[in-house]
């Protein structure tokens, strides 16, 4: 099949994806649980996606997305807020410092830059290290963050500990779906270039690759600020989902959720951390809840059944999955009609 046939068909086949989203909406209505799964999902999906191309394609362990979702969050609230509520928000510092308002859709451009230029200030010392010791100056950046931000004297900017809040949000499940697929394009597109093959030999092998050329600390860090600015515009998507904005929220365990993520797709695999986004969410905030109430059956009560047993089954499902999926469910392919046609084959033999 020829690329610019599969091109058309793959426009076609989101076309169908984007008319189905839109006709589910119009058939259960905004408030429906299938609709916050596919919210959630869409945007939790950008930020699996930008943290797969910093660990699965480039090799670098980072733990700082949740930081960067929370600038990327922060800066798209701060900068949206109506002036008429401004006082009403920021009520312990009279009004705040920065008192004009932009439109949401460059807030969301800007909450990427911004999150991008804290990554490529962060990124000179910090991707010096390997391993492990990457992974931990990252989650320590995170963290370093979360605490300035709640910080007393930046209140006049960040509302300190308080809550952001009144700034425009998504009404319609398309938006995020929209945002989310337009991202994850260019991501791909990336990862098709020549910087995604150089990616992918540092990945694989370091000391080959610089020995082809390859600046190692220059591809490092673009990967590194390209992963931010995608992870922050995901973190301005996650707070326009959410209506309200707060640090104390964006712990490291947001992190180890999108790690998860990553993983259970497949590292290396675009397709895999967007499918697995949407069942992760579809486990935990749907289909296992019914594990956190009790349950009479007569006058029997059902053992077990209780407030957190839902993330405990949910665990060892994760456990499962692991153990006998251990490269993810997509390992390092991509969804594609070669892989179909490969698979007919095989079953036609």
């Amino acid at each position: 099949m020829k690329k610019s046939t599969r091109m058309i068909i793959g426009f076609l086949l989101l076309a169908l994806l984007f008319l189905a989203v839109w006709l589910i909406e119009r058939a259960m209505g905004t408030n429906s649980m299938v609709i916050t799964v596919l919210k959630k999902g869409a945007v939790y999906a950008l930020i699996a996606v930008s943290m797969n191309l910093l660990n699965g394609f480039t090799g670098l362990f980072s733990l700082g997305q949740a930081g960067f979702m929370l600038v990327g969050a922060y800066t798209y609230a701060v900068f949206t807020i109506p002036m008429a509520k401004r006082m009403a928000v920021y009520q312990y510092y009279q009004g705040g410092i920065i008192q004009f308002e932009i439109p949401f859709f460059l807030a969301i451009l800007l909450a990427g830059v911004v999150a991008a230029l804290f990554a490529a200030l962060i990124g000179m010392p910090v991707l010096r290290l390997k391993s492990d010791y990457l992974a931990i100056a990252t989650l320590g950046f995170a963290e370093i963050i979360r605490a300035i931000i709640q910080y007393d004297k930046l209140g006049p900017i960040t509302n300190g500990s308080n809550l952001l809040k009144t700034y425009p949000t998504f009404t319609t499940v398309l938006f995020p779906f929209v945002v989310s697929a337009v991202c994850i394009g260019i991501i791909l597109l990336l990862i098709h270039s020549t910087y995604g093959r150089a990616f992918k030999a540092i990945r694989d092998d370091e000391i080959a690759a610089e020995a082809m050329g390859i600046n190692l600390f220059r591809h490092k860090q673009l990967a590194f600020v390209v992963s931010s600015f995608f992870a922050g515009v995901g973190g301005a998507l996650l707070a326009m989902y959410q209506g309200t904005v707060q640090a104390n929220a964006f712990k490291s365990a947001m992190t180890y959720e999108i790690l998860l993520i990553v993983v259970i797709g497949g590292m290396g695999s675009v397709s895999g951390s967007v499918m697995a986004s949407f069942l992760f969410i579809a486990c935990s905030e749907w289909w296992m809840r019914f594990l956190d109430s009790e349950l009479m059956i007569g006058t029997f009560k059902v053992p077990l059944l209780r407030s957190g047993f839902r993330m405990v089954v949910f665990s060892i499902l994760i456990m499962l999955v692991v153990l006998f999926y251990r490269r993810g469910i997509m390992g390092d392919r991509e969804l594609s009609f070669d892989m179909f046609r490969r698979r007919k084959g095989v079953a036609s033999k």
